[in-house]
């Protein structure tokens, strides 16, 4: 094939296959329509006034050498169609069915691996079916009634369930998983337009449909699903696992395993401290706090793209500073048109996420501003960062009674409670009430915050505008912790694999499912699929 990049395309255009028809024609110096092709990439250029689409394409067409030849330009080039390739199967016997726990990105890609070799995985999740999960989680927005085992955080599909969807990651794998997670996801549902897309996204509504279609095609490949079932304990003989025990329906279960996922989630808090006192090895590491900010949605799209603002999609953006008192300030998790989201997990706390539908057509863009913690900041102890996120969660649950504080950015920087809104008004999943956000944080993230939110300002218009809102509390940026794991993937504990964001491996859907396929073929070098397919 021949790859060529760099074809710009108006965003005025019309019929896009014919005119990237004609775009290649005139590259590759053709005379007739002997070829087809594919996108490979597509972003958006908006360094200029006039915005265009620019593509990458592979073009199939007989004597590729030949045409090449004929061709001098950088952008084009041959190229080859690689796939990621499946493992070899080992050969030690599985006296039980694999055992996965955590239904998010982690748990679910290697569920959904291990069933395509044929080993027949039993998933347990703590929380309900997504289904089921939409109607709890949507009743606690309405009535601030909390359902500590299936919320925004826990249930089928994970966190990031409840999210923009983002589907980039920085992590570069020459070995093709990002792509198997990308057709995975388009064979359950998505849009084909995630393969190639710069910046692909599928959004909450879209999530929810992918995680059941996935778990549907689990259960067809002979695995089995746990829901409303609590991991709570491990057991071990001679330094390997040999089974758990979990919560169903009220009553302790246990369940014979030598092979178990650890697929938790970083709000799995009390699994952690279940882990600690078992002795895995675990240690903790740096995160990041923070608040969401949210700005009209009209005024995001304009400062990216300009008066064609209106003919694209909602804008996202990615801004990080480093201030003279050495914190890191930087957005997380960027919502175009989206929410600000209770997603708090346990009772007398409260900690916020974002969250788009796939049209991201909501009238706010938020994102989360957060600062850099380290482990001066908290207690020097293993758990001491789950402790810090607690201590933050509780000042915001009690500053409005379990509503969401809200603050006006003038009032923030003042430090002073916020008495009625300006222009912008909350786009919300959950109850809000003005109050005063600084006050959760010590003083010098808080101030780190607003310096940060000043120097974003530079970047784009406005940012800092007196009535932008600021909402607390962000906590659950990544995992304070990582469970330790050897060159094998198995943690101090032979059999049982750590793996996905709250392992501590990953940070995002894309990464923690690229993890979970790690996980999966460190299982099948080394053991026999249950069942030949």
């Amino acid at each position: 094939m021949i790859r060529i990049n760099q074809i710009k395309l108006s965003i005025d255009e019309k019929n896009t296959e014919l005119a990237l028809k004609k775009k290649i024609k005139k590259k590759l110096r053709l005379k007739d329509d002997n070829f087809s092709f594919v996108i490979r990439k597509k972003s958006i250029d908006a360094r200029k006034n006039e915005v265009n689409f620019i593509y990458s394409v592979d073009v199939k067409i007989p004597e590729e050498n030949k045409i090449l030849k004929k061709v001098n330009d950088n952008n084009i080039m041959l190229t080859y169609d690689k796939k990621y390739e499946f493992p070899k199967c080992g050969s030690k016997k599985l006296d039980h069915n694999p055992v996965v726990i955590g239904s998010g990105p982690a748990g679910l890609f290697c569920a959904y691996m291990l069933a395509k070799m044929g080993y027949e995985p039993v998933v347990l999740e703590r929380g309900e079916k997504v289904d089921n999960r939409i109607k709890t989680t949507n009743n606690f927005f309405e009535t601030g009634i909390l359902n500590e085992e299936s919320n925004v955080q826990f249930g089928e599909g994970g966190a990031g369930t409840f999210s923009d969807g983002k589907l980039n990651t920085l992590v570069k794998d020459k070995f093709l998983r990002n792509r198997l997670v990308l057709e995975t996801f388009k064979d359950n549902g998505a849009k084909e337009e995630i393969l190639y897309i710069n910046k692909p996204h599928l959004g909450t509504d879209k999530l929810c449909e992918i995680v059941k279609n996935m778990r549907n095609e689990i259960i067809n490949m002979g695995g089995k699903f746990y829901f409303n079932s609590k991991f709570i304990d491990i057991c071990s003989k001679d330094g390997s696992i040999t089974g758990i025990k979990y919560i169903e329906n009220n009553e302790e279960m246990y369940m014979d395993c030598n092979v178990l996922v650890l697929a938790i989630g970083h709000s799995a808090r009390d699994t952690f401290s279940m882990l600690n006192d078992k002795k895995i090895l675990m240690e903790s590491k740096d995160f990041a706090v923070g608040i969401r900010i949210e700005h009209p949605r009209e005024m995001i799209d304009k400062s990216q793209f300009g008066s064609c603002y209106d003919k694209l999609p909602a804008a996202d953006y990615k801004l990080a500073t480093k201030l003279p008192n050495g914190r890191n300030v930087y957005t997380f998790c960027m919502c175009p048109g989206g929410y600000v989201v209770n997603s708090s997990s346990e009772k007398n706390h409260l900690a916020i996420n974002g969250m788009s539908y796939s049209k991201r057509d909501g009238k706010n863009s938020n994102s989360a501003i957060i600062c850099n913690v380290t482990k001066k900041d908290f207690s020097d102890n293993l758990l001491g960062g789950l402790e810090l996120q607690r201590k933050l969660e509780k000042k915001a649950y009690e500053m409005c009674n379990g509503k969401i504080p809200v603050q006006l950015f003038f009032d923030y920087k003042n430090n002073i409670s916020s008495k009625c809104f300006g222009e912008v008004t909350p786009s919300m999943k959950g109850a809000y009430e003005l109050s005063n956000v600084r006050k959760i944080f010590p003083e010098e993230i808080a101030k780190s915050i607003a310096d940060g939110i000043d120097v974003f300002a530079g970047k784009i218009k406005d940012y800092n505008r007196n009535d932008a809102l600021i909402s607390g509390v962000e906590t659950r940026t990544s995992s304070p912790l990582r469970i330790i794991r050897d060159e094998n993937f198995e943690s101090s504990i032979k059999g049982m694999y750590p793996c996905g964001e709250g392992a501590g491996y990953a940070g995002g859907i894309t990464s923690a499912a690229m993890d979970g396929i790690k996980v999966f073929e460190a299982i099948v070098k080394k053991y026999a699929p249950i069942r030949h397919i």
